[in-house]
């Protein structure tokens, strides 16, 4: 894995979690590394186990130069769509940043221009530039500790285990208690054949 993906420094790497969600908000979180930060275990965070990402979040946190993570709630996602969600959600992460990025390294294929600085979409860039999978930990980590919360409230949706991803058991206690403030309403949160009242 290379640091980063431009020559160009300050670099910031970006990323979401929680994108194919029925409920809870799509996180992101973006990263500017040191210039010859290493870590042989900082990867994609779905390559990694929980643990092994709790460790490497308090790494991130202590070396990174700076360091932003940001949470867009169900409404915002139901009023404008989860790909703007998520674009927005990094875009925020970005400005959060204590330092101005010169470029940014984008996870995936869709990004929207950031005021003038370019950028780069790199697809499954979290396993490939050490500065996106640092924010892939980040914005995994911090959403899966807000679902666990979450799941304190409403521990009939079993959001501890899935993190409000379409589980079976997830969609079978859509269908017994309906959705929750948490669920996104323009989401299909159960299959068509069933009918369900927003």
């Amino acid at each position: 894995m290379k640091p980063q993906f431009s020559k160009i420094y300050p670099e910031a790497g970006t990323d979401e979690a929680g994108r194919g969600c029925l409920a809870g908000p799509v996180t992101a979180a973006a990263v500017i590394l040191p210039k010859h930060f290493k870590n042989k275990y900082l990867t994609d965070s779905k390559m990694l186990s929980k643990k092994r990402r709790d460790e490497l979040r308090i790494i991130i946190e202590q070396e990174a130069l700076s360091f932003a993570v940001i949470h867009t709630c169900p409404e915002e996602i139901d009023a404008i769509n989860i790909l703007n969600a998520s674009i927005l959600s990094m875009h925020r992460a970005i400005k959060n940043l204590q330092i101005t990025p010169e470029f940014i390294a984008v996870d995936g294929n869709r990004f929207k221009p950031l005021e003038t600085i370019p950028h780069e979409c790199i697809v499954k860039g979290d396993g490939k530039y050490l500065n996106i999978a640092a924010a892939s930990i980040l914005a995994k980590t911090y959403r899966d500790e807000l679902m666990e919360q979450l799941d304190a409230e409403y521990p009939e949706y079993h959001w501890r285990k899935n993190k409000g991803y379409p589980t079976r058991a997830h969609r079978d206690a859509i269908v017994k208690y309906g959705p929750t403030p948490h669920h996104r309403k323009s989401f299909r949160l159960i299959p068509e054949q069933l009918s369900l009242d927003l």
